[in-house]
């Protein structure tokens, strides 16, 4: 049997770049998105897209109300701030960041690993380029790793090794960008933007925008 993998896509340039690796790593490729009350969810039409477009075994979008908690612009009425220097992402965190997105996100796609009997779960962070978000370093995949080695039926009985793969984490955006068009990304069909309008247009402004041009600017020099 093909060996199977859960792969966080939010229908951005990084997951999507990220299912492409696990896809050309051999996995049959079971996609996981979350309506989590984000005000960016046209991103989740961009998922279904490259989902598609990459051939996902499966895709599966999750209703989970973190508006409920609030605490980010993305799961709020607080703005999201635009034009920031790109120098502050790394030596902040701003308000975009959503309280344990990654942890709650993570568990969803331990659960459903396991189900599967899957081998791996691939997550697109980075910690080179990008927002500052402290779910998003290695040491916090790797606590995440030595969490689910303890916390699954599968993994205590020995049945099943689960890693959690990060094929992004320490590429620039533009390495990820050349990646991507190596594997035969459609970067037209993503979407990055933190506030797009009612049609999904981006904003060209947010920390996701500007990281998103950069990355563009810097792969085709």
């Amino acid at each position: 049997m093909q060996k199977r993998a859960v792969i966080l896509l939010s229908g951005g340039l990084d997951s999507a770049t990220t299912l492409a690796i696990a896809k050309r790593e051999g996995f049959a490729c079971y996609a996981l998105s979350f309506r989590y009350g984000q005000r960016h969810s046209a991103e989740l039409e961009a998922a279904r897209r490259v989902a598609k477009h990459l051939g996902a075994a499966e895709h599966v979008i999750l209703d989970i109300d973190l508006r409920q908690f609030g605490g980010s612009a993305l799961t709020s009425d607080i703005p999201v701030p635009k034009d920031r220097p790109l120098d502050l992402t790394r030596d902040s965190i701003p308000i975009t960041y959503v309280p344990a997105r990654n942890t709650i996100f993570l568990s969803f796609a331990l659960a459903w690993a396991e189900v599967l009997g899957a081998q791996a779960i691939f997550i697109g962070v980075n910690a080179l380029d990008y927002s500052g978000y402290p779910d998003c370093r290695p040491e916090y995949i790797a606590a995440f790793q030595r969490m689910a080695d303890l916390a699954t039926k599968a993994g205590v009985e020995g049945s099943q090794r689960l890693t959690i793969h990060t094929p992004l984490i320490e590429m620039t955006k533009a390495e990820i960008i050349r990646k991507g068009l190596e594997l035969g990304v459609d970067f037209d069909m993503t979407l990055s933007c933190y506030d797009p309008d009612e049609l999904g247009t981006p904003c060209g402004r947010c920390d996701a925008c500007q990281l998103r041009a950069k990355g563009f600017a810097e792969a085709t020099a």
